[in-house]
């Protein structure tokens, strides 16, 4: 018997921005595998020298879909994709594709944006905001819009805790129409540099923009049904469609795997700090539910969209020291077979310190291994590498040295408002995730879907002899530094006494 989420989407059309992120094809799948939509017209970009065609083809490949492949192997067929690029004004999507969705869409699910922190501010504004204000102009065309899903970011509302769920324009010094209107009047020269400016206390251009696209819908939402999804930092899968799935190395991830290979050592963070992580399948699960609860509440006239948020809950928090003690323990537990050196991790808060610790742990040891790769006529590459890696560092300090707290009252009310089918179909119960298992899956992702290490016994012994052999090597070199420093001190020592004797 279906359940209440599937019923809604049951012969349903949807029309689905950012298809090909890490998100957007977790949620491709889970509704492919477990309703029957009728289409779903993705908005999709030719991409790195790919036509539409040939990025869709490459998804028959993609582990994501393995499982809905095996089951459903036709099931790719209903998805239409729609030529379009939301960096253009009119998202160049054509009159007569434009007039199908019009005529045909019954759930808008709005997911693409730009979200890397160091983005120009005019490409982040025009795919992030002017994007969004595009969309809710062609979603009123819409003859048979029932549901309208935003996705933006929890950390939208820069260090004001905790977050409610509710907008928050007072933070902007200006309105999205009027940053609009400056961009097209400025040009992109103009508006970057006056990106500090604009930006103020947000930490980055991708945060600011989400803000000023929360701003577009509370301003131009008017009576369509809509509702904004706020998502902490996205991390692998946890349970569907297959566990530990990681599509991306960004963010965290794109410093668990250098901290894993033994190439990143010290990291400026709060161990104590709570930091919002959530699994990509409890995102995908919660913006369904958010789709049908909107369909099914028919908002009064007047007031804004309501906003659900998901990340860690008051109950079952996470800090930065559990997440990252979690990870290294089942790195011992099933190491990859390349590492560099034996993974072990500082955090300090400090900036002062975490700079003078990123000096002798990472620079100076660069520096020498890569004076060491030009002796042999090789290519240097550790500190390009650390350059790439100190900005990862940087972009996520304010996330990982400060806790933010999230106020989720919508979230749980509307999974308290789910069936029991509806719940396990389409679980995001914060409140009941075991983190000590959920990072057991994002080891074992990494370990296969990053790292191309097979889950063998084979190649579990490899890391094992691996992780042994250097951490024998880390205790000898740590025990030679102490004792070479305990013995420079006691001559120091010795020296002053000496020099104290004979005056």
């Amino acid at each position: 018997m279906a359940s209440e989420i599937q019923e809604f989407f049951r012969n349903k059309t949807i029309f689905l921005t950012g298809a090909t992120g890490f998100l957007g094809r977790v949620i491709t799948e889970k509704l492919l595998r477990t309703t029957e939509v009728t289409r779903i017209y993705a908005l999709i970009r030719p991409k790195r020298g790919l036509s539409i065609g040939e990025r869709l083809k490459s998804w028959r490949k993609d582990p994501v879909f393995k499982e809905l492949l095996r089951v459903k192997p036709e099931a790719l067929e209903r998805l239409t994709p729609i030529p379009g690029d939301c960096l253009q004004q009119d998202l160049s999507i054509s009159a007569s594709d434009q007039r199908i969705l019009i005529s045909e869409v019954q759930v808008v699910i709005h997911g693409a944006g730009i979200i890397r922190p160091d983005e120009a501010l005019h490409l982040s504004l025009a795919t992030n905001v002017r994007a969004t204000r595009r969309m809710l102009e062609l979603a009123k065309q819409m003859i048979h819009l029932e549901s309208f899903v935003h996705i933006s970011s929890a950390y939208s509302k820069y260090m004001k805790c905790p977050v409610e769920e509710r907008f928050y324009p007072e933070h902007l010094s200006y309105s999205s129409d009027r940053i609009l209107a400056v961009g097209e009047l400025l040009g992109h020269d103009l508006l970057d540099e006056i990106t500090t400016v604009l930006v103020g206390s947000f930490p980055n251009t991708c945060l600011y923009t989400k803000a000023l696209a929360e701003d577009v819908i509370l301003r131009e939402t008017g009576d369509l049904p809509l509702c904004v999804f706020r998502t902490g930092i996205i991390m692998s899968t946890y349970k569907e469609p297959v566990t530990g799935w990681a599509g991306h190395v960004s963010g965290p991830l794109g410093l668990l795997v250098p901290i894993l290979g033994g190439v990143v050592r010290v990291i400026q963070a709060d161990r104590r700090a709570q930091i919002a992580v959530v699994p990509a399948d409890f995102s995908a699960n919660l913006i369904l539910a958010c789709a049908w609860k909107t369909a099914e509440n028919v908002r009064q006239r007047g007031k804004p969209p309501i906003i659900y948020t998901l990340a860690p809950s008051e109950e079952n928090p996470l800090s930065c020291g559990t997440l990252i003690d979690s990870c290294l323990s089942q790195c011992d537990r099933i190491p990859p077979t390349r590492m560099m050196w034996y993974p072990f991790l500082l955090c300090i808060s400090s900036g002062f310190f975490y700079q003078l610790a990123t000096f002798f742990l990472h620079i100076l040891p660069g520096y020498c291994l890569d004076i060491l790769l030009r002796l042999q006529w090789r290519e240097s590459v550790l500190m390009n590498l650390y350059e790439r890696i100190h900005k990862n560092i940087s972009d996520l300090a304010p996330f990982s040295n400060h806790s933010w707290h999230f106020c989720m009252d919508n979230t749980r009310e509307l999974l308290d408002s789910l069936s029991e089918q509806d719940r396990r179909m389409y679980d995001f119960d914060m409140a009941n995730l075991d983190w000590q298992d959920y990072f057991r899956c994002v080891m074992e992702g990494m370990r296969l879907y990053i790292a191309k290490d097979q889950p063998t016994l084979e190649s579990y012994g490899k890391g094992l002899r691996l992780r042994n052999r250097l951490k024998i090597q880390h205790y000898v070199f740590c025990a030679f530094l102490v004792s070479t420093a305990a013995y420079v001190l006691w001559q120091l020592a010795r020296m002053f006494i000496e020099s104290i004797t004979e005056s």
